[in-house]
């Protein structure tokens, strides 16, 4: 069986080589599910370790809705990946209702060749996933990363396997989503050809932080966040007010 890490940095990446993982994906910013790493870290990677490289193509956090500039640095960050010669692409993208975008995920699988195309865990809130796994499969995808529509994939692993069988030989499902030691085997016994995990371990750090960087109310996937022109705007004014 294939084991890909998700490594979300440079340290992850080499430590996934020398203990003889067989892929990578490469992204950044687990707490939120990932989103595409920075290209000195993917140049890093890419030049100094011998493992095949697969990359997350997601542009910010939040749902999977993509406005055209997102959808245009998705493109970008796909063209920049094959220069550096990685070797995939994991990516998708949903459209409004929860379904799969069929000509937004059609178009970047086309720009991604010949690299294969993962359709990541966006799958995970489609409302038919049965559906979404027949329309992945005629638009030439090459696997789906899914935890069954569960946080952990141990506990869907059944609907896993509906998924793989309704993609025959077409298409890989690989399960992931809390998969670790004391569960992998359970994939293996299932036969199936792939997993995916992030072996993470908590590091302490040596001081303890004075101030928390983390804003939860960031971090809430059914929203998208930005910096509000009508905001800016205000500040400016009210800045200028008292000049």
């Amino acid at each position: 069986m294939l084991l890909e890490i998700c490594a979300s940095n440079y340290q992850s990446a080499v430590n996934a080589q020398k203990a003889g993982a067989h892929r990578i994906e490469l992204c950044s910013e687990l707490a939120v599910g990932g989103i595409t790493p920075s290209y000195g870290l993917l140049k890093k990677v890419m030049e100094e370790l011998t493992i095949p490289v697969m990359v997350l193509i997601r542009p910010r956090s939040g749902n999977f809705v993509y406005s055209a500039a997102d959808f245009d640095i998705m493109k970008r960050d796909i063209e920049l990946c094959k220069e550096l010669g990685c070797a995939g692409i994991v990516s998708g993208v949903l459209t409004s209702d929860f379904k799969i975008d069929i000509r937004r995920t059609s178009e970047l699988i086309e720009l991604s060749r010949p690299l294969p195309f993962t359709f990541h865990r966006a799958f995970d809130h489609v409302v038919n996933p049965e559906e979404a796994v027949v329309d992945l499969v005629n638009l030439g995808a090459k696997r789906i990363l899914t935890s069954g529509q569960h946080a952990k994939a141990i506990d869907r692993i059944e609907n896993l396997k509906q998924y793989q069988k309704l993609a025959g030989k077409e298409l890989t499902i690989m399960p992931g989503g809390g998969i670790n030691a004391g569960n992998c085997y359970a994939f293996a016994k299932a036969n199936f050809k792939e997993i995916h995990a992030s072996a993470t371990e908590i590091m302490e750090q040596t001081s303890e932080e004075k101030v928390s960087m983390n804003s939860p109310k960031f971090l809430q996937e059914n929203v998208e966040v930005f910096s509000s022109q009508k905001n800016i705007e205000t500040i400016l004014k009210n800045l200028n007010n008292e000049i």
